[in-house]
């Protein structure tokens, strides 16, 4: 059965956009277990929330985990992890870059890498007053405004990120992973042994890794561009999709994603070839994007 639910998508306040790009409300319903596979990525998730509560789990360790929390903050993680929960959750999901997570937070990265917390275990629990406050108040906007002043104050508090390390980041960012860390070293006049210690400490990985999480996190969006091409393709003259067209769609899914040009897609997204997109999405997914396209297909 699939989960029921809502979903609110919120603007931050426009002082915050810079380092927050939304707010995410939801309320969800899952009567049977409902576990999910979240991916990889170069980001930091923090989940508010006042209703059911989840486990987190990373298959490589038992202990990077967090169990029974309806709040918890997850570091840059490289590689994928699981959620699960049953009952009703409702809460606000941010997904934060790194060095604002840093500032906000108040604490290296590299004490959240590869780790799901509980906000409770967190330096001066202001998350888990928050937490109470946000589940308190009256609705999605409320909750907003709230979110709004208290994440201006906190970075308003927090010293600035090394201008350095701030522009090396969005060098990366800019050039999709696809840019030599060799060269970034050299553009700021820092050893590589330097750049990799910095990004470990405020970042949680090294610059080589980020440059590959950058590069999956651009193809595995690409799943959504490469998703909608077949539909297309599928429903050519046939005039709008129909829930049973979506259907049969899915039910075909695979034939369509065997036609899919998986060289092309690695190329686009700057991998060496095939082989190494795959040996990524296995790694960071933990699936074949061809495996994770054709569930796609089948949800909807």
């Amino acid at each position: 059965m699939a989960p029921v639910g809502e979903m609110v998508l919120g603007l931050p306040d426009v002082r915050l956009r810079p380092f927050v790009d939304r707010y995410i409300g939801y309320r969800e319903r899952a009567d049977v277990p409902l576990v999910r596979r979240e991916s990889a990525g170069v980001f930091v998730v923090l989940i508010l929330g006042w209703g059911a509560p989840l486990d987190v789990t990373d298959p490589r360790s038992a202990e990077r985990g967090a169990t029974n929390v309806d709040s918890f903050v997850a570091g840059t993680f490289d590689g994928w992890c699981a959620t699960r929960t049953m009952g009703v959750g409702e809460g606000v999901e941010l997904l934060l870059a790194p060095l604002t997570a840093r500032r906000l937070l108040g604490l290296p990265l590299s004490e959240l890498t590869n780790r799901a917390v509980g906000v409770g275990q967190l330096p001066g629990r202001w998350l888990d007053q928050l937490r109470g406050r946000l589940a308190e108040a009256a609705g999605w906007p409320e909750r907003f405004a709230l979110l709004d002043r208290v994440l201006a104050d906190r970075l308003a508090a927090s010293p600035p990120v090394d201008t350095r390390l701030d522009w090396a980041w969005r060098w990366l960012v800019a050039g999709g992973g696809q840019e030599g860390v060799g060269a970034l070293a050299d553009e700021l006049g820092w050893s590589r042994r330097h750049l990799a210690s910095r990004f470990r400490k405020d970042v949680g990985l090294p610059p080589k890794m980020v440059a590959r999480l950058l590069r999956f996190q651009q193809a595995y969006a690409a799943l959504a561009d490469v998703g909608a091409t077949i539909g297309a393709g599928a429903g050519a003259g046939a005039g709008p999709p129909t829930d049973a067209g979506r259907s049969a769609a899915g039910a075909g899914s695979a034939g369509a994603t065997r036609a899919v040009d998986w060289a092309e897609v690695a190329a686009r997204c700057g991998y060496y070839d095939q082989s190494h997109l795959i040996r990524d999405f296995h790694e960071f997914a933990g699936a074949t994007p061809a495996a994770l396209l054709a569930a796609r297909s089948m949800a909807g």
